[in-house]
């Protein structure tokens, strides 16, 4: 059978294992909602210029990015749930103690402590769920995943509105519980679970190294994939679409950018778990296609809005577009890596997005001082023109899942 044509197979079930790594991965959006708005402005407490308060921030980002080959070889040498684990308890542990921070150093310390934690339990989370997803329903265990991230982070600000009334530290003190929660039902429900367990204890597995995957058309394109939507959806829309709203509609309230956000958070809700079926259905590059060439044409006609009306529902067909990639770019990973010990090749992959999702808005805001937002979102809209041809001559990766 083709695997662009559709799977008449009754839908695999969903381990519980599963639903256990969406439960923390919800926590941990959770907590990240909460305190994310608090950082820059819990450092600018100590009387730091607003490039520090930044770089606060950027720290964070920058140890995730470079700890990634470090958090892939502590998969493969110890493990997926004991690398989880430990990297939600080393976050926890650091963003507890930002609660007792006494200056800027020590905060800038802390969060890039965080950061190398947060490589660890991404790394170990993703290729947790590759081991314990079954074969049929890797589509829909990845938006499973993906609406788990997307519910803590919307419901994230609403508690953060009500915590930050208690002081600035309060939202790390409840990111501290939101991690030692995830922690706690990772080792609560995979401590005696047969597939979360399986190649440890000196247990033989195979190993796929980053080599052998590097060879591979499907996971080159991937890595490729994974750094234009860090780009796009990860960095330029959360940095640039919030500037062109305020410059183009005159409107610098805050709330106003919230809202065409929260517009492509609902298109992106709407799709999320009909394109997990979908991917297991008809396959990965039917949506991967599909999603990246709607995201091209999005990002190609925002900066033409004529009005904030038409700029919330073309940021609506994004988010949309997003749902169909964002599944089957984790599809294809867990294609490629299958039963195997993948924990250099997730770290690739992951770091494929972070890089996007750091130089997205730095390049992209310096385009926009020199050139304009047209020039910003067009050539956004030009790499994600080249992930679509991408994904377009590749087989699909039903065809070498294992």
């Amino acid at each position: 059978m083709r695997p662009s044509e559709a799977d008449p197979r009754p839908a695999a079930r969903i381990p519980f294992e599963v639903w256990a790594l969406v439960a923390g991965g919800f926590a941990v959006a959770l907590g990240y909602g909460v305190v994310a708005p608090a950082i820059p402005q819990f450092a600018l407490e100590f009387g730091v210029s607003n490039f520090a308060a930044a770089a606060i921030v950027s720290a964070f980002a920058l140890m995730r990015l470079v700890s990634a080959p470090l958090a892939g070889m502590l998969v493969q040498r110890f493990g997926e749930r004991r690398t989880h684990i430990t990297g939600l308890l080393i976050v926890a542990v650091s963003s507890g103690a930002c609660v007792f921070a006494a200056d800027y150093t020590q905060l800038l310390l802390l969060r890039a402590a965080g950061g190398i934690g947060s490589s660890m339990f991404t790394v170990a989370a993703s290729a947790l769920l590759i081991k314990v997803s079954p074969l049929e329903a890797r589509g829909r265990v990845a938006s499973l995943n993906s609406a788990g991230f997307l519910s803590g982070t919307l419901l994230g600000p609403v508690f953060g509105a009500i915590i930050a009334g208690l002081g600035l530290r309060a939202p790390f003190a409840f990111y501290f519980v939101t991690l030692a929660a995830a922690a706690a039902i990772i080792w609560l429900a995979l401590r005696r679970s047969v597939l979360a367990t399986r190649g440890e204890h000196g247990a033989p597995r195979e190993i796929l190294a980053l080599g052998s995957a590097l060879r591979m058309p499907h996971f080159r394109v991937a890595l490729v994939s994974a750094f234009v939507f860090g780009w796009s959806s990860f960095g330029v829309r959360i940095s640039v679409v919030p500037l062109f709203v305020a410059v183009a509609f005159g409107d610098d309230d805050p709330t106003t950018a919230a809202w065409v956000l929260a517009s492509y958070a609902a298109g992106n809700a709407i799709l999320i778990f009909p394109s997990g079926r979908w991917n297991d259905r008809f396959g990965r590059k039917p949506l991967l296609v599909t999603g990246m060439a709607v995201l091209t044409a999005t990002y190609l006609l925002f900066p033409a809005s004529p009005t904030l009306a038409i700029a919330l529902a073309v940021m609506f067909v994004a988010g949309a577009g997003s749902a169909l990639v964002s599944p089957g770019q984790q599809a294809v990973l867990a294609d490629i890596v299958g039963r195997r010990s993948g924990g250099n090749v997730v770290a690739a992959y992951s770091m494929a997005s972070d890089l996007g999702g750091v130089l997205g808005p730095l390049v992209a805001g310096a385009i926009v001082d020199a050139a304009g937002f047209g020039w910003a979102f067009g050539i956004t809209a030009g790499l994600l023109a080249i992930a679509t041809l991408a994904w377009s001559l590749v087989s699909d990766s039903r065809r070498i899942a294992a």
